[in-house]
């Protein structure tokens, strides 16, 4: 109740600002786009139950960042893994075309998750070498971090097939991603790193009506 209490609170101030920044706009525009804009605004949250999910999912892989970077640090293993990434994404192509999720626009949302939790990494590389008393005191294995990564990447992707429809709206898309990583952001207390993570990582979220593969 607690959870749901702030997530909601978020919501409402996010889609007040969302409101004041809109309705200007739409005042200054033609018929059918002031349609658009007022129909975005009103109906703002209730897509942002479609969207909830997809970005507690790539807030939680962002969290499992933090245990990836605590296995790797004082051990010499690079952040870079340029063959583990093409394995990683060589198996979501392969997912996404068995779930009916667009391969290309399914690896472009991956590799903005790769780069965030290169963000993370990095991010927290250099936290606990400025500051070694804070660096983590025991090494997480990473069999069991990859074995959730591949149980989020499952998750993740049926999100990407569930929320095809919204994702291919891009102002709609946009208004109700930020609605929804915000108030995620929020709900989980989101440091700048993280939340700079989130940034990256849901960058492919909604399609610009360019073809996929961009990165």
């Amino acid at each position: 109740m607690r959870n749901a209490l702030i997530r909601y609170a978020a919501i409402t101030g996010l889609l007040g600002a969302a409101t004041v920044l809109t309705t200007p706009q739409a005042m200054a525009m033609s018929a059918p786009a002031n349609t658009e804009s007022v129909t975005v605004t009103v109906n703002a949250a209730e897509p942002l139950r479609k969207l909830g999910p997809l970005t507690d999912l790539v807030i939680e892989r962002i969290r499992v960042s933090d245990d990836v970077a605590a296995s790797k640090f004082g051990t010499g293993s690079p952040i870079e893994d340029p063959v583990r990434e093409a394995q990683v994404l060589e198996q979501v192509r392969t997912q996404a075309e068995a779930a009916g999720v667009n391969p290309d626009a399914a690896v472009a949302f991956f590799q903005d998750q790769i780069a965030a939790s290169k963000v993370v990494q990095k991010g927290l590389f250099a936290r606990w070498t400025a500051h070694p008393e804070e660096a983590p005191t025991t090494r997480p294995d990473l069999g069991p971090i990859r074995e959730r990564l591949d149980q989020l990447t499952t998750a993740l992707l049926q999100e990407l097939k569930d929320t095809e429809h919204l994702r291919d709206k891009p102002v709609a898309c946009t208004v109700q991603l930020a609605l929804a990583a915000g108030s995620g952001a929020v709900l989980e207390r989101l440091d700048t790193l993280h939340r700079q993570a989130l940034g990256t990582a849901t960058q492919s979220v909604c399609r610009s009506g360019e073809p996929a593969g961009r990165h």
